[in-house]
């Protein structure tokens, strides 16, 4: 029981520290700043991918320090390298244990259009197997490059309505 009305009614000094906000807004805020890759190094795209990791880049200011190589734990694939025919049911297998939502993004000409590579082997860009939310040029892109496609990224996420879908699905 309590003794005093006071205590249950509207106080207005704390009218301030109250936040008021969408559920896609916050579930996607906390989307953004928590990405875990899954590094898909398949060339040498990958040495800049790890350099990225390293103190001098410090990918862990975007929060996306936390590199997991299990599909099952991570939201976000970057494919870093040259996709091969041979290589490619594999990457989709890996894609596709993903849980939703996930995101891809292709770092380095390979990835994104073959390359240099115009042979029977190599797969003519990542996007024929996997949709692909970011592209990154260069051979190899510099680690500067995967960062300004991890803001990028981060961008779209902030935007992203799938709390939206799910509650009217």
């Amino acid at each position: 029981m309590v003794s005093s009305n006071t205590e249950l009614t509207y106080n207005t000094k704390i009218e301030g520290d109250v936040v008021v906000t969408q559920a896609d807004a916050v579930i996607n805020w906390i989307r953004s700043n928590s990405v875990w890759p899954m590094p898909m190094g398949l060339a040498c795209c990958a040495i800049e991918l790890m350099a990225t990791a390293s103190s001098r880049f410090d990918i862990a200011r975007f929060g996306a320090e936390v590199f997991r190589f299990s599909p099952r734990q991570a939201d976000c694939m970057i494919v870093a390298g040259t996709v091969t025919y041979k290589m490619a049911p594999h990457l989709r297998r890996i894609y596709d244990q993903m849980a939703e939502p996930k995101w891809v993004i292709a770092m380095g000409a390979c990835a994104s259009s073959g390359g240099m590579y115009r042979s029977y082997a190599t797969l003519q860009g990542v996007d024929r197997i996997v949709p692909v939310d970011v592209y990154i040029s260069g051979c190899p892109p510099r680690p500067e490059a995967l960062l300004d496609a991890l803001i990028k990224l981060q961008a779209k996420m902030r935007t992203d309505r799938s709390a939206k879908r799910l509650m009217t699905a």
